[in-house]
């Protein structure tokens, strides 16, 4: 019961930043007509989930150094060793998905070095300010006040179960700004949660669980170490991306089950592989000599 407890807590918070964001949304879109709601309640709802870090600080009386936050050289440190990390972690999977046919070259791109270096900085930008996002959010407050309350896996699994949700409440539907109400907004609101029950996201929500205890295992390796966790899910995304531009996927090849459809990289390949790293993490840390 009293993991239960702790468990519900973010949804709370999560719920109350998404009713604010479909109020906010409803708003938004009588000002300036033709913008998609369903985005807007989207982003409205991170941005607030974001700006909740700050008095979330200060209820758990958590200091920067709780969050994960090293000063300085040390974390610049720590993003170029999380990135290297990521790297090594997840080319082996890209590496399989291009031997098994899953990844095609495309070839209509233009393949000039000028063309990859300015499409590799703009994903390392983006990559960085999503994970900049990301991680002081799940791996910085929420783990840092579930392990206020929890033990270590317990608070490792919740937040990675929540970092995983997060990705899939979104709906398609989308209602002209002439025939929205606010009703209808809560509407929207209800069908983004409810596809958190679509059998069709299950291998991806499985991959993306992984990532989370993967990262929250980094994390909780040191007192300081969020910088680690932003470099890591940094190349991550950044492999995401690049991969995307310079190749297609074929789900029709014989392998496709490797991948879901939601990004074309993660699933089960990507589940199984960071099991694997995890449990293997744990068993040499089992048998390491204290």
């Amino acid at each position: 019961m009293r993991i239960l407890f702790y468990a519900l807590v973010p949804l709370l918070v999560l719920l109350l930043a998404a009713v604010l964001a479909s109020v906010g949304g409803f708003f938004i879109v009588q000002v300036f007509d033709g913008l998609p709601v369903q985005k807007i309640i989207n982003k409205t709802t991170q941005v607030l989930l974001v700006l909740s870090i700050f008095p979330a600080m200060a209820w758990l009386k958590l200091s920067k150094t709780d969050l994960g936050f090293a000063g300085g050289k040390p974390f610049l440190k720590q993003l170029g060793q999380g990135f290297g990390l990521g790297f090594v972690t997840l080319m082996p999977v890209f590496i399989v998905l291009t031997v098994l046919e899953i990844n095609v070259i495309d070839e209509s791109q233009a393949w000039t070095l000028s063309w990859f270096l300015e499409k590799s900085s703009i994903a390392v930008l983006l990559s960085l300010l999503v994970s900049l996002i990301e991680e002081p959010l799940f791996r910085g407050i929420l783990l840092a006040g579930l392990l206020k309350k929890l033990p270590v896996p317990a608070a490792i699994i919740i937040s990675a179960a929540y970092y995983a949700c997060l990705h899939f409440i979104k709906t398609s539907r989308n209602i002209p700004a002439a025939e929205l109400t606010l009703p209808n907004t809560f509407g929207l609101l209800v069908d983004a949660f409810a596809n958190l029950f679509n059998p069709d996201i299950l291998a991806a929500f499985l991959a993306l669980l992984m990532v989370g205890v993967f990262l929250g295992l980094l994390r909780t390796e040191r007192q300081a170490s969020l910088g680690l966790c932003i470099g890591c899910h940094t190349c991550w995304v950044w492999l995401i991306k690049m991969n995307k531009t310079l190749f297609n996927t074929d789900f029709n090849a014989d392998a496709a089950f490797l991948v879901s459809r939601y990004d074309g990289v993660i699933g089960p390949l990507v589940t199984v592989w960071l099991l694997v790293a995890v449990l293997g993490y744990w068993g040499w840390r089992r048998g390491k000599p204290v």
